[in-house]
């Protein structure tokens, strides 16, 4: 690899077709740094300008924006991206380098963008080259001949050990301490509680002295820790203290935003549904979605059927929780037995993201589940159709990401949770214990 450590000034990035099928505002992320986009990416982005997927608004967002801008991006200096940015030029050569067509035997749009990116190394020496892409393989290949790649990181966490959980055990408090949560109340002035250092709104605490426990979260418009009583919902009952957390904040209706994450069989999905049983008086409709990620990135136009048959498969984890919620155990607190009723009157609707771009959500409980798989675009574009008394609920695990340019740092839920922490309107809560069963919970500890 080239030694660019020496060198003064700004670089140069090559941008793969995901990076702006991902954000097609990343031209203003490279600061004073020129910028690159081989032809075949324009020649990808021209097969995903028409659809209603969110990658289809990106690609026609970015050709938009390179439309606007004034000056020649094919010249070989490019045209400015504005004050205090760098330029953009449109790379015409997509003459295969000598060296891929030796270790490839195949020509596909990935080594183009890599020959036009070994070029540029060659034509703009010592200047650091750097191909920016999501494909993980892609920037194997590009660092085995010597050409720096990275991962589009400006909407990634810092790191997954400093995600914000939502939750925090204090052990060592004196009895009295305790004690008063069981008065007044259960209120407890965030001012009487020194052992908490800077709570964040809606937070968690598990309090513990010796034997002695209670669960408790921060009200930040009291600014009072307040007692969380073990709470059930359409006959559906927490089984552990971070179960209790979840469905405290599910039934608060202050609360227009939360997320839940935690391995398979936490309970994730089963307690947000039963949440929105529980208090569908309160909303219009109960809806439930989650992303269609098709196997090998296909659309859904090449399976058979029409619409419901397509999204049958995708969907069916959401129906096995409303099974749940039909089980005689559940009925017997009148929950599970209005399932049905809902689905035919058209209050509990089991939705496609795909179409959720355009609508105005008045009134709704609407919970989006494997929301792990969706980009920090998609994560903006959902919330913002919320409109008055509309509470939104996102699910997901995000160590079992599907998506193949998306990782635990890079996710839009991941991204949601670091961006939201300390929102009044905001409660997060992990879920480490699984509860599905026993063999669940050792495959998922084990495996």
């Amino acid at each position: 690899m080239r030694e660019t450590a020496s060198y003064v000034g700004s670089k140069l990035f090559v941008l793969d077709t995901n990076v702006i099928l991902h954000d097609a505002g990343c031209l203003r992320n490279f600061e004073e740094n020129d910028v690159a986009v081989p032809i075949t990416v324009l020649e990808e982005l021209d097969r995903f300008k028409k659809g209603n997927e969110d990658i289809n608004f990106q690609a026609r967002a970015f050709l938009r924006r390179l439309d606007e801008l004034t000056g020649d991006v094919l010249a070989a200096t490019g045209t400015s991206l504005g004050d205090g940015l760098g330029s953009i030029r449109v790379v015409l050569d997509a003459s295969s380098d000598q060296r891929l067509r030796t270790a490839f035997l195949e020509d596909c749009p990935d080594h183009r963008i890599l020959s036009v990116a070994l070029t540029l190394q060659e034509q703009e020496a010592p200047r650091p080259v750097v191909l920016v892409t999501k494909d993980t393989n892609l920037r194997m290949k590009a660092k085995s001949f010597g050409l720096t790649a990275q991962d589009y990181s400006t909407d990634k966490v810092e790191s997954m050990d400093k995600l914000y959980t939502g939750k925090r055990l204090i052990e060592g408090l004196e009895s009295e301490v305790v004690n008063q949560f069981f008065v007044n109340g259960g209120h407890v002035p965030a001012d009487q509680l020194h052992c908490v250092t800077q709570p964040r709104a809606n937070e968690n605490f598990v309090l513990r002295n010796g034997s002695k426990s209670v669960l408790a979260t921060y009200n930040p418009n009291e600014k009072a820790f307040v007692r969380i009583d073990k709470l059930s919902a359409s006959g559906i009952s927490p089984r552990n203290s971070e179960q209790s957390f979840a469905m405290r904040a599910l039934l608060n209706d202050e609360l227009k935003l939360v997320t839940l994450t935690g391995k398979a069989g936490s309970g994730k999905t089963l307690l947000a549904l039963a949440a929105a049983m529980e208090c569908r008086s309160r909303y219009r409709q109960i809806l439930l979605a989650r992303p269609a990620v098709p196997l090998s990135n296909r659309d859904l136009g090449f399976l058979p059927g029409d619409i419901a048959a397509k999204l049958d498969p995708y969907m069916q984890p959401l129906y096995d929780n409303m099974a749940v919620m039909r089980h005689p155990l559940a009925e017997l607190a009148g929950g599970g037995s209005k399932v049905q009723d809902l689905l035919a009157a058209n209050h509990l609707e089991v939705t496609p993201l795909a179409y959720i771009r355009g609508r105005s959500l008045q009134r709704v409980f609407f919970i989006v589940d494997e929301a792990q798989n969706l980009t920090p675009h998609e994560i903006k574009t959902i919330i913002t159709r919320a409109g008055e008394g509309t509470k939104i609920v996102f699910t997901g695990d995000i160590q079992q990401i599907d998506h193949p340019y998306l990782d635990s740092l890079s996710n839009g839920l991941s991204y949601l949770i670091d961006r939201m922490v300390g929102q009044p309107l905001f409660a997060h809560v992990t879920l480490e214990k699984g509860e599905r069963s026993e063999l669940a919970e050792l495959a998922s500890n084990l495996l």
